[in-house]
């Protein structure tokens, strides 16, 4: 994955930002800023205000999906 992969780094290249996916263990994915606008990102991105509001227990952005939904999406919007 070139546009969105898993990163144990703190690092995050210019563009893009970290998230955390999972259910209960959570896993880092840095992903590109111009996904945030796409729908179905932001129907994620609703679910975690809905469920975190502005409180992510990770210390980032926490998305409450599981991990192979959010790399299936992932790779749709890199299509």
């Amino acid at each position: 994955m070139n546009n969105c992969w898993f990163s144990n780094s703190r690092g995050v290249p210019k563009g893009h930002c970290a998230v955390y996916v999972g259910e209960s263990k959570k896993k880092r994915f840095v992903v590109p800023l111009s996904y945030l606008n796409q729908p179905s990102f932001q129907d994620l991105l609703t679910q975690a205000e809905e469920e975190f509001g502005f409180d992510h227990p990770m210390g980032g952005l926490t998305i409450p999906c599981k991990e192979n939904v959010f790399v299936d999406l992932m790779s749709r919007l890199r299509s």
